[in-house]
């Protein structure tokens, strides 16, 4: 595993610095992203470049789109056709699909003439291309389409769930997500339909993505979540709502923010502007038009003092003050701030 590095500002250039709040890698880009599975993605030129964390570039050749590594591939574009490249930047499965997904379980999923099928990292289809749709493997089970319906195939390629729905995800531990009229639920791996499809879709929101354990859920207006095993744990009541983060949610009553437990119990009284996720055991939270951070109590660890505020992560929060990007510990202490 290597070092956390955390993105940096400086002169309208971006670079990435470590825990300490050393530079390691100088701010020489117009725009980067985090890193993930050991590399950041910079932009060059309006193309994107796989870089590592020693702040190398896979330039072997330019791609008009570069996706995450995952198991070791990243997906690649070239003018509409997509193949993958390895850690060194090798073009290891030529750009000859349609469309792919990442590798998941050692199997990706890839449109060829039409029709999905499934890959090996050789680049050989495993599955052959025989579905309307496909999509990352979870437990041994992957969405799959087959006459305008979704269902769930294993790794012979058989409908294990047979399809019966408008669409569907990949399973996320015990459930996945079901789309029938544009509403969403979730099945089990018996194919049950565990929560019946009920949910709307809000636009800029995740839906049926679950964080700590929890999703979000949004029917007739209102708030709530459902939980990997299946169930409506909270039953939508709230104005507004958040992801879960170590046991604890943000929800809105009557315009003020706070937090509730698993089941849906108050634990921090709505009492602020604003707020967001709990990570490290802190949350930010807005107060008098100023970003601090709480504790799983409610009080403030770190004063209100911020313009913006993001989590904890790794051990430090991004956090701006009169126009400054600058990186705080957990007590408040400025690691790095934007010259």
């Amino acid at each position: 595993m290597h070092q956390p590095l955390f993105k940096i500002r400086q002169n309208g250039f971006f670079g990435f610095m470590n825990a300490t709040g050393e530079v390691v890698i100088e701010p020489q880009y117009l725009e980067v992203s985090d890193f993930h599975n050991g590399f950041a993605r910079v932009r060059l030129n309006d193309q994107w470049v796989p870089m590592d964390h020693l702040g190398r570039l896979l330039l072997k050749r330019i791609y008009r789109h570069v996706g995450p590594f995952e198991e070791g591939l990243a997906r690649v574009q070239v003018v509409r056709n997509w193949g993958f490249i390895d850690e060194r930047g090798n073009e290891v499965i030529p750009a000859q699909f349609e469309m792919v997904s990442d590798f998941s379980e050692g199997l990706a999923a890839a449109q060829f003439r039409g029709k999905t099928g499934f890959l090996d990292r050789d680049g050989k289809f495993i599955l052959q291309p025989e579905y309307t749709f496909g999509d990352a493997f979870r437990g041994g089970l992957a969405p799959a389409g087959q006459n305008g319906k979704c269902g769930f195939i294993d790794t012979t390629g058989a409908f294990v769930i047979p399809p019966a729905w408008d669409a569907c995800r990949p399973f996320e531990g015990q459930v996945a997500i079901v789309l029938r009229d544009n509403r969403w639920g979730l099945v089990d791996r018996r194919g049950q339909e565990v929560v019946p499809p009920q949910f709307e879709f809000v636009k800029g929101h995740a839906h049926g993505e679950f964080f700590d354990g929890m999703a979000l859920a949004f029917r007739d207006g209102k708030y709530g979540f459902v939980n990997q095993e299946g169930a409506i744990a909270v039953e939508p009541m709230f104005d507004l709502a958040g992801d879960y983060g170590e046991g604890l949610a943000l929800v809105e009553i009557n315009g003020a923010y706070g937090y509730i437990d698993r089941e849906g119990k108050l634990i921090i009284m709505p009492k602020f502007e604003d707020a967001g996720v709990f990570s490290d055991g802190l949350a930010q939270v807005r107060s008098d038009r100023q970003w601090g951070y709480i504790d799983t109590e409610g009080k403030f660890a770190i004063p209100p003092a911020y313009d913006a505020a993001t989590p904890f992560r790794d051990g430090l929060a991004l956090t701006i003050q009169e126009g400054k990007w600058q990186y705080i510990d957990r007590f408040g202490g400025v690691i790095w701030r934007e010259p």
